[in-house]
């Protein structure tokens, strides 16, 4: 629950609204217990043929006689007391007095008791005849009509208090949406692959919904119906506080029920909570590789994992569901107890008009009908809110179960920290330097072995070698989307993890085989990482990339034309292209590109070679590549093997020394990537 506390301390910030909500469920819980006294006055005073002012009349008749005895006996007792302490003290003179001053105790009670009674009486008494009709049906209108105004009082707040619910529990989903979000992406690229996206997203969204529906829980329902039943509780007290005590005994047991089952729902609803993150998993990899799924004719296969899916997460809310089915009648079974033993043993004093039940006194005086109705009314009023409070228990825990999803995600520590006191980056470098670099994903799998290497500023530089030899893990560590296990890299002597993280990125353009666009515009594509460009540096940053021809002549809507979920209505080529256009409009001082030219077609690729000829003129430019047209641009050739830099050298130099390049051109270095 500490987590799902996290949440809660969410709202407490919004302090106003919680003051609303707190006043409106107060003025509901008011009206529904004043609706519920109206009993009363219609039981024991228009069913009575008598109008409020008449019944007023004899209560006060009743209660002068009362009050005149009640006198008479104390001043009796008084004399009796004041007779024995005169006389010489005796053994039975003491007992006889403790009697009769423990008598004159009671008396003194009821005497105070009946004396308010009478004030409260008097005080009314002229109000009732002046303003309350005097005929007993204009009575019952009167009743009725002032029942129907609180019940619409009690309705508009409800509606009000609803609505600030409502508004908290969304201002609290927004917050940490907004914060799971703002710490997710600080998190290091391996984090992503680690997790993976589709249980990211069943935090965020199933999780996430779990949490905020507890949220609107604890501020509706479990402030509303509380206090709701307090009043009801209270007027009940109020009627007879003694018997209420004894019809609330069994109390205890439905708590202790309800705890038990609370506990089984919150680890129910944490494991299909884990069940519905692995049905989105499944989506996900079926409908992102669905080309494969119908070439393979895999579509039968696909349907029974995701049968035993649904199945397993069925099964797991079938469970909850039980649980929950066994809260609800667990609490109505003990409320109806309860109102059993009120009726057995109310029934008894009405009945009886006794006072007292297995000896103990209830009453000063015996209840009558109207009164023992309206005590029932009240316990009857308690059973809703319980009845409504049974749905609060699933609530709150599932809510508990997804807030320690949610919040196991948002504490993680990104794996790349930016700097607490960066140093300036030097624009000015003379070389990256790679310094015993040691990297792995996997402790048991290195990918990069003590490697040292400087990478020349100014420089066109490729890298070429076998697959998984770690050419691409190598150049990410430049934009550090992952730090080295040991040694260094830096730029000349400042070392990367001193440099703040946005400064480096700022300064690095990065091109991959896999590109990376967004379901957006061509222009809002290109011109992601340079917000501030205009309308015509992108058109030209897409002319130098040779994209500017077929978005305006192929494209429906030119620059504005979107290019649907992840470029999907964009070939590969032009994806590729509009990427290369992004890096050239950024203008970076360093170059990353990851088989950038893989996907275009062989016609244009001699103009793009000539465009990017041009853009790595005095730039720090890092090519992995496979064709051989590609390494024409290149100053320097680097050649890895298995994590270790085998050679470098211009290619002619190379191709002399270097058997494993000479291999690699031998086959067009089509087995590198």
């Amino acid at each position: 629950m500490s987590n799902f506390r996290r949440a809660v301390n969410i709202a407490l910030r919004h302090q106003f609204i919680i003051c609303g909500i707190a006043v409106c469920s107060i003025m509901v819980a008011l009206f529904w217990g004043l609706n519920i006294s109206t009993i009363y006055s219609v039981v024991d005073i228009v069913f009575h043929d008598k109008s409020v002012g008449r019944w007023i009349d004899d209560q006060v008749d009743e209660v002068k006689p009362v009050v005149s005895d009640l006198v008479w006996r104390q001043r009796e007792l008084n004399r009796q007391i004041a007779t024995l302490s005169s006389d010489d003290a005796t053994s039975l003179d003491d007992a006889t007095r403790q009697r009769l001053t423990r008598e004159r105790g009671g008396v003194n009670g009821k005497l105070e008791l009946a004396v308010a009674k009478l004030s409260r009486l008097i005080l009314v008494q002229p109000y009732a005849h002046q303003y309350l009709p005097s005929d007993p049906f204009m009575t019952l209108v009167v009743v009725v009509c002032g029942l129907l105004i609180g019940t619409v009082i009690k309705l508009i707040f409800l509606m009000c208090n609803l609505i600030l619910v409502e508004r908290l529990a969304q201002l609290v989903a927004f917050e940490m949406r907004k914060e799971f979000y703002r710490k997710t992406l600080r998190m290091g690229v391996g984090a992503f692959g680690d997790d993976r996206t589709p249980e990211m997203m069943s935090r965020f969204t199933n999780d996430m919904t779990a949490v905020i529906s507890g949220v609107h829980t604890i501020f509706g329902k479990t402030l509303r119906e509380p206090l709701k039943a307090a009043v009801c509780l209270m007027g009940a007290a109020w009627i007879c506080p003694r018997l209420l005590v004894v019809c609330l005994i069994i109390s205890p047991l439905a708590a202790v029920i309800i705890s038990r089952l609370a506990k089984s729902i919150k680890r129910a609803n944490r494991r299909a909570m884990e069940e519905m993150a692995q049905v989105y998993n499944h989506l996900s990899d079926t409908f992102g590789g669905i080309i494969a799924v119908k070439a393979f004719t895999m579509e039968r296969y696909e349907r029974r994992r995701f049968h035993h899916m649904a199945k397993e997460y069925f099964h797991r809310a079938m469970r909850i569901a039980t649980y929950t089915a066994l809260t609800r009648p667990a609490t109505e079974l003990m409320g109806m107890a309860i109102i059993c033993l009120a009726m057995l043993c109310g029934g008894y004093l009405v009945v009886s008009q006794e006072t007292t039940l297995f000896g103990i006194t209830m009453t000063a005086e015996p209840i009558t009908i109207g009164a023992m109705i309206t005590f029932y009314a009240f316990l009857i009023g308690v059973s809703d809110p319980a009845r409504k409070l049974a749905d609060v228990i699933p609530a709150i825990q599932r809510a508990s179960a997804g807030a320690d999803r949610v919040y196991e995600m948002m504490d993680r520590e990104p794996s790349v920290k930016d700097s607490k006191s960066p140093v300036a980056i030097p624009l000015d470098f003379k070389a990256i330097r790679f310094k015993n670099v040691d990297f792995a994903y996997n402790d048991d799998q290195p990918v990069l072995k003590d490697l040292t290497l400087d990478i020349p500023a100014g420089k066109a530089v490729a890298i070429v070698g076998a697959n998984g030899c770690g050419k691409s893990t190598l150049v990410k560590l430049i934009p550090r989307f992952y730090d080295v296990n040991s040694g260094s890299v830096a730029l000349d002597d400042v070392e990367l993890p001193d440099v703040a993280l946005s400064q480096l990125r700022q300064q690095i353009g990065l091109v991959t085989q896999q590109t990376l666009l967004f379901d957006d515009t061509v222009m809002n594509n290109i011109r992601y990482g340079s917000p501030a460009a205009t309308d015509e540096q992108v058109v030209k940053a897409a002319k130098r990339a040779h994209a500017h021809r077929f978005i305006e002549e192929q494209l429906s809507d030119g620059y504005q034309t979107n290019v649907g979920e992840k470029g999907g209505k964009l070939s590969g080529g032009q994806r590729q292209r509009i990427a290369l256009a992004r890096a050239i409009l950024r203008d970076p001082s360093i170059l990353i590109l990851d088989e950038a030219t893989s996907q275009i077609d062989i016609e244009s690729e001699q103009a793009i070679h000539q465009a990017l000829r041009e853009f790595i003129r005095g730039r720090t430019t890092i090519m992995i590549t496979h064709r051989l047209s590609t390494l024409d641009l290149a100053d320097l050739i680097i050649v890895m093997e298995d994590g270790e830099v085998l050679d470098i050298g211009q290619h002619q130099e190379l191709l002399q020394r270097c058997s494993f390049y000479q291999s690699l051109h031998q086959h067009g270095l089509r087995d590198a990537s």
